[in-house]
């Protein structure tokens, strides 16, 4: 059975996505995500998400620095009434602990799609989506756009597959080269033999570019609405750089999260 909604509600939808993407000429943040890649999920219609993230790295480099920290505030809304068809918009304020970049620190981000069960029984999620749209050209207009479908097994969890591109004059490898594409998976579900407050998730991005990394991590709900995500991250390519004087060396994230 096909999702019940009115052909001229998803027309209007599409329109606010397509008249959002026109008017804003950003790169985008990031949306509701697992530990580092995107995810089906959405914010509810009319409910806030703010989200505070920071990245710290776990070793020096090889010249016995140790590489700037990255810090991400963002808030995410959802935008849709229905159940059956979602969507969420955002903005962010990342630091990248770089002179150059953090004079450009806005970007945003736009997600739609459907939840599981929707379009049919047994159907997997859908999501379509835009992130780390920056204002900043040839150097934070990342414009990530991705899409993901996920489905829930019992036992094992919710898998997540989908496959990103971006820009290729921003997402290089350490030799200046093409390499704004790759694949995006997870594997996420809540611990609840241990604790319904616990949830583990590991996902991957692939490409030799800076955002490529494996993840993994849990967090845990102190409230209904407030809960705190601890992870590691083990980034692909060690030799690109993350900003204009640090390499992606390792690191590890706190991401608190609280829902209004």
């Amino acid at each position: 059975m096909i999702m019940k909604l009115k052909f001229k509600e998803i027309r209007l939808s599409l329109a606010f996505f397509l008249l959002f993407a026109l008017v804003s000429n950003f790169s985008f943040g990031t949306g509701s995500t697992q530990i580092w890649i995107p995810s089906t999920d959405f914010q509810k219609f009319k409910t806030l998400h703010l989200g505070i993230d920071n990245y710290l790295r776990v070793k020096n480099q090889a010249d016995g620095s140790r590489g700037a920290g990255m810090y991400d505030i963002g808030l995410t809304a959802g935008i849709l009434p229905w159940e059956k068809f979602q969507a969420e918009v955002g903005i962010d304020y990342l630091g990248m602990g770089d002179g150059i970049y953090d004079k450009s620190p806005v970007y945003f981000n736009l997600k739609l799609g459907t939840p599981e069960g929707a379009l049919f029984k047994g159907a997997p999620a859908i999501a379509f989506g835009g992130q780390n749209f920056g204002t900043k050209s040839n150097l934070t207009n990342y414009n990530v756009v991705y899409g993901l479908i996920a489905k829930t097994i019992p036992v094992l969890g919710r898998v997540s597959a989908g496959y990103y591109t971006g820009n290729s004059k921003v997402l290089v490898d350490e030799n200046l080269a093409k390499a704004q594409s790759g694949v995006l998976l997870s594997l996420d579900r809540a611990m609840t033999e241990i604790s319904d407050k616990l949830w583990f998730a590991v996902d991957y991005q692939g490409g030799k570019n800076y955002l490529g990394a494996l993840n993994v991590g849990f967090s845990w709900a102190f409230t209904s609405k407030i809960s705190v995500i601890f992870a590691y991250d083990i980034y692909n390519n060690h030799k690109v750089a993350y900003n204009t004087n640090n390499l992606n060396v390792n690191s590890f994230t706190t991401q608190l999260d609280i829902n209004f």
